[in-house]
C-alpha cells in the first residue's frame, strides 16, 4: 500500500460553526459492512452534513452539487479516517493522581492513598483534573467517555465546554444513605440529554461491596422507571468474586441479578472476576449488559486473570474498551487499551487467532458505543451517525511500511498519531492543537493546589476497601 506524505489541514473557515458541516477529502476511511465486518475505502471524501455523517464514499465528491460548497474542509491525505475512540469506564478526576499509588495492592492502593485522598477533594479539583482529562483525550483521538465520579456538576460542564460526547454518572456509596442515591438519579435527570444531546446520563452506584442490596435494587427499579443506564464496578477481580461467596454464598454477578439489575441496561466496570457459574447468569439477562475492559490496570494490579472477553461475546454481551482513571492506569490511553486487549486475550486463550486486529478495532469502534449505550450515534462511519471522527497520520517510521492496515492502527499506532478530533462535526483538535481547552492554564493551578490535595495526615477516608 503506498501511503503519501500528509498534507496539512486546510483552514478554510472557523472550527467552532455551528451547522457542523465538514468535508473530509483523500483519506483511508474505515467502515463497516453489512455484517458488522471491518474494512477500507481508499481515497475517500466523507461528508458530514448537520453534525451527521452523510456520506463515506470513494473518490471526489461535486460539492457544488451537494449544496456544501461552502463547508469546512479537510484534505486528509496520508491519514485514516475512523469512528472516535470510546472510553467506556474512567473517573476523569482522578488524573491529578497520576502516579501517587505505584506498585501497591489494591487493597493498600484504596485504603493508604486515594481514598485518604479523595476526602480531601474539592469542586475546584474536579474542574482542573477533568479539564486535563479531556484535553488528554482529544489529543488521544477519544471523542467519548464515560464518567463515574463525584462532583459530576462540574464535570458536565467541563463535558460540554470541551465539545466531547459522555455518559456521566454520579456515583454513591450506601455509607451516604438515600441522600447518595437521590443524588445520583436527580444528576442524571438534570443532564440527561444536555450539551446538545452530547452528554447522556447513568445511575452510577458504585459497586457491590460498597451497595448493599436494599440499595441496588431501588437502583435497579429507578432505571427501569427512568429508562435509565446503570454503570457500576462489578467481579472487578478474582479476589471479591471469592470474598462474596465466602460472605454470601453470591458472586458479584449473582447479587447484581438478584437486585434486578441483569434487567436493565447496565454496563459492569472491570469484570476480570466473572467466573464459569455467572455466564449462565449473564445469558438469563433481559437488559442491555455490557462489560468495559482496562487491561492495562489489570497487569499492574497484578490481577491473575483478565476480562473473558470470548465468553462474554458468545453470549453476545458487548466489551468495550476503558482505561479505567489515570490513577491506576496512568494514562488515558485508548489506544494502548485496544493494544493490550489483543495480546492479553491471545495470551490468556493460548491462541493467536483471538484477537485479531479487526476483532480489536470492532472492540473500539461499535462494541464501545453500545457499552455506552450509543450503539446507535456513534461507532461507526456511516450516513446518519453522529459525527465523532478522527484523523490519524501514518507516515511516521513506526508505522511505515503499511502491509496491513487493521495490524498497523492497532500494533503500530500510538495515541499521538491523531491529528485531528471532530465531534458532532465540530474540529476540537486541529494538527495536534487544541482548540477548545487551554492545558497550561491548567497544570498550572492544578500544580499550586497539589499539597492540600495529597496530604494524608488528618487520617481520614471516603470508604474502607475491604473485599
Amino acid at each position: 500500500m503506498t501511503w503519501p506524505e500528509p498534507t496539512p489541514d486546510a483552514k478554510t473557515g472557523p472550527s467552532t460553526q455551528g451547522a457542523g458541516d465538514l468535508v473530509i477529502t483523500g483519506c483511508t476511511a474505515l467502515v463497516h459492512d453489512e455484517r458488522e465486518q471491518i474494512g477500507f475505502v481508499e481515497d475517500a471524501t466523507v461528508v458530514v452534513r448537520g453534525g451527521r455523517v452523510e456520506t463515506v464514499t470513494a473518490g471526489p465528491v461535486d460539492l457544488t452539487a451537494t449544496g456544501l460548497a461552502a463547508a469546512e474542509r479537510i484534505d486528509a491525505r496520508g491519514q485514516v479516517a475512523m469512528p472516535g475512540l470510546v472510553n467506556c469506564h474512567t473517573h476523569t478526576p482522578m488524573v491529578t493522581l497520576r502516579g501517587i499509588a505505584e506498585d501497591l495492592p489494591i487493597d493498600e492502593w484504596f485504603n493508604e492513598f486515594v481514598w485518604p485522598i479523595e476526602s480531601n477533594l474539592q469542586e475546584r479539583d474536579v474542574e482542573l483534573g477533568a479539564r486535563l482529562a479531556c484535553a488528554e483525550m482529544i489529543r488521544g483521538g477519544v471523542t467519548c467517555f464515560a464518567d463515574h465520579y463525584f462532583s459530576m456538576d462540574t464535570v458536565a460542564a467541563v463535558t460540554a465546554e470541551s465539545g466531547l460526547r459522555a455518559n456521566l454518572g454520579q456515583a454513591f456509596f450506601s455509607s451516604q444513605g438515600a441522600e447518595g442515591r437521590e443524588r445520583s438519579l436527580d444528576f442524571a435527570l438534570r443532564h440527561r440529554d444536555t450539551a446538545d444531546g452530547r452528554i447522556t446520563t447513568s445511575l452510577a452506584p458504585h459497586a457491590p461491596y460498597t451497595v448493599d442490596d436494599a440499595d441496588l435494587a431501588a437502583t435497579a427499579g429507578l432505571a427501569r422507571e427512568h429508562g435509565l443506564l446503570v454503570h457500576i464496578h462489578a467481579a472487578e477481580n478474582r479476589d471479591q468474586t471469592e470474598a462474596s461467596l465466602a460472605r454470601h454464598g453470591r458472586t458479584p454477578i449473582e447479587i447484581l441479578a438478584g437486585a434486578g439489575l441483569l434487567d436493565v441496561d447496565l454496563l459492569i466496570a472491570h469484570g476480570t472476576g466473572i467466573v464459569e457459574r455467572d455466564l449462565p447468569v449473564l445469558a438469563r439477562a433481559t437488559g442491555r449488559i455490557a462489560v468495559a475492559g482496562a487491561p492495562r490496570g489489570y497487569l499492574k494490579f497484578a490481577w491473575p486473570t483478565t476480562t473473558p472477553v470470548r465468553a462474554l461475546r458468545e453470549l453476545g454481551i458487548p466489551v468495550g474498551l476503558a482505561t479505567d482513571g489515570a490513577a491506576s492506569n496512568n494514562s488515558l490511553d485508548v489506544w494502548e487499551s485496544m493494544a493490550l486487549t489483543a495480546l492479553v486475550q491471545k495470551s490468556t486463550e493460548a491462541d493467536p487467532r483471538r484477537l485479531t486486529s479487526r476483532q480489536a478495532l470492532h472492540h473500539a469502534t461499535l462494541q464501545s458505543a453500545r457499552a455506552v449505550g450509543l450503539g446507535e450515534r456513534i461507532g461507526s462511519l456511516a450516513p446518519g451517525r453522529r459525527a465523532d471522527i478522527i484523523l490519524v497520520d501514518l507516515s511516521g517510521p513506526h508505522t511505515q511500511p503499511v502491509h496491513d492496515l487493521a495490524a498497523t492502527l492497532v500494533h503500530s499506532a500510538r495515541a499521538g498519531d491523531v491529528r485531528t478530533t471532530i465531534v458532532d462535526g465540530r474540529i476540537l483538535m486541529r494538527d495536534r492543537e487544541l482548540l477548545t481547552l487551554d492545558v497550561p492554564a491548567v497544570v498550572r493551578e492544578m500544580n499550586e493546589r497539589m499539597p492540600a490535595l495529597i496530604d494524608r495526615s488528618h487520617g481520614k477516608r471516603i470508604q474502607d476497601y475491604d473485599t
